[in-house]
This record gives C-alpha cells, sequence and structure tokens, in this order.
C-alpha cells in the first residue's frame, strides 16, 4: 500500500516486493474497500481449536499463581497432570506467553542510604568524565584457579561438544588486581597471591606510576575493607591526584571492570586448561 501510495503501479510494485501482481491487486481492492480493516488478513479454515481460552488462562494464572505439591516450580508434566492438557500444549502456551518456571536469576537490592547520589556520581564519570583526567574501574578478581583436566579432552565433532573430564588438578590459585580504563579498554593489571591492602596499595602505585604525572585520576571501586583501609586512606591522602568513587552496596555491577573480569572468565578460564 504504502508502494502504491508513491505512485508505483501493480507491475512495479510486484517486481520490487518480488509477489504477484495478482496479490498486490487483491490488498490494494481489499484497501480501498475497507480500508485499514482490510489489512488484516481473514480467518482461515480448518480443525476448531481443542483448547479453550478458559483453559489457557488457567495454565497462566496457575504458572504464575501456585506451585505444585512437593515441589518448588512447575514443569511441563506436572502442569499437564493439572490441567488435563498434554505436555506439548503446555510448552506451546508457555511459549506464547514467555514462561520459563525453570528458570531463575537472582537479584540484591542495595541498602544505601545514598545510592541516587552514588550513582549519579559514577554513571556521570562514564558519560562526561572531567578534562584532564582518566576514569579507571578497578577491583580484584581473587581465587583465579589454575586447573589441569585429568586426561585430555575430546576434541568437537558434529553433532557431539567437545567433552572434558569432570576431575581436575588444582595447580593454585592467584587474584588479578585491574583498571579498567572506560575511555579507550585499556587495562591496568598486576598479579598477586593475596588481595590484602599492602597487595592493593601496591596496585595503586603502578598506577600512578603508569598513568601520565599531568592528569587526574578517578577511581572506581566498591566497598571492600581493603578499599577503606587506613593505609590506604593515608596513601591517598599522600596523592592528591587521586579521587576514589565508591560503587553503592551490593551494586558492585555498576564497576566496568565487572564486566571485563567477565569476558575474562568465559574466553579463558572457566574452559582452560593450565
Amino acid at each position: 500500500m504504502l508502494a502504491c501510495a508513491d505512485g508505483l503501479d501493480n507491475k512495479q510494485v510486484a517486481a520490487r516486493e518480488r509477489v504477484r501482481e495478482q496479490t498486490v491487486s487483491k490488498w490494494r481492492r481489499r484497501f480501498v474497500e475497507f480500508r485499514l480493516d482490510g489489512l488484516s488478513d481473514d480467518p482461515r479454515p480448518g480443525r476448531p481449536a481443542s483448547i479453550t481460552a478458559e483453559q489457557v488462562e488457567d495454565v497462566v494464572v496457575a504458572t504464575l499463581e501456585s506451585t505444585p505439591a512437593n515441589a518448588t516450580h512447575w514443569s511441563r508434566a506436572k502442569m499437564a497432570e493439572r490441567s488435563g492438557l498434554s505436555k506439548s500444549s503446555i510448552g506451546r502456551i508457555w511459549r506464547a506467553f514467555e514462561l520459563k518456571p525453570h528458570r531463575a536469576d537472582t537479584f540484591k537490592l542495595s541498602n544505601d542510604p545514598l545510592f541516587v547520589d552514588k550513582v549519579f556520581d559514577v554513571v556521570g564519570l562514564y558519560l562526561n568524565p572531567p578534562e584532564g583526567a582518566v576514569v579507571l574501574c578497578v577491583d580484584e578478581k581473587s581465587q583465579c584457579q589454575a586447573l589441569a583436566r585429568s586426561q585430555p579432552a575430546f576434541p568437537m565433532m558434529p553433532g557431539m561438544p567437545e567433552r572434558r573430564t569432570h576431575d581436575y588438578v588444582r595447580h593454585g590459585v592467584t587474584t588479578l588486581f585491574a583498571a579498567f580504563n572506560t575511555a579507550d579498554g585499556t587495562v591496568i593489571s598486576a598479579v598477586h597471591r593475596r588481595h590484602r591492602t599492602i597487595e592493593f596499595k601496591k596496585f595503586l602505585t603502578k598506577i600512578d606510576a603508569e598513568v601520565p604525572a599531568g592528569l587526574d585520576v578517578h577511581l572506581v571501586c566498591d566497598n571492600y575493607g581493603t578499599h577503606k583501609s587506613p593505609a590506604i586512606k593515608t596513601w591517598l591522602a599522600s596523592h592528591p591526584r587521586f579521587h576514589v568513587h565508591h560503587t553503592p552496596t551490593y551494586s558492585s555491577w555498576l564497576n566496568q571492570v565487572e564486566r571485563w573480569f567477565a569476558y575474562l572468565t568465559d574466553d579463558l578460564l572457566r574452559r582452560g586448561d593450565h
């Protein structure tokens, strides 16, 4: 219809939309006769629906507002037994309403009384960083395990995923300190066996050495105890170009280095064999 409104004839519209001329003619005729209502498809013939709207409503309401006996969530089999419908019908209803009882996500609400102010502060640094300064998201990824599988993995093949043994040999753990530059994605990093105040202080010293002297340094970090210890406060007081911005409690997701840690885990650690 939009093409016809531009002045194209049936043949031109059919060629552009890759349909038959009769199709263009039919829809033009229906639009002229019924306007926008004519652009809705007519009901198609076929077997009447075997599941009523009341049954669909019952399944949806039961899924949302109840749980089965002796179970924490509904399965297709349990809901089929309750409703008298088939498991495939339950699956179609759940897909139509985007219900996934087998899945569960976690959350934690921040109890920080300054939550809004801290969010504005941190997000403001990301969206409008100060001139003559660098914004670094700082954190440590502790307990990075160097695991070696007890036997070599079977490589992926058509129809079969990569297979690894469930058991492994531990070769120790390490802690990765990282400062993620929000402007260009570069990372200042250091590896230490532990993540105490002394290691964090060494990492701040490394940041101080690698960031050009003419730039202020704005650090975004969480509320871990080593980030607020007296020794760290003393070090920051003697380095006035450093400015610390703490994320709200239970809101480490605001720290962009966490996203970088997630990429590192997915790409190198989770299936790594060291």
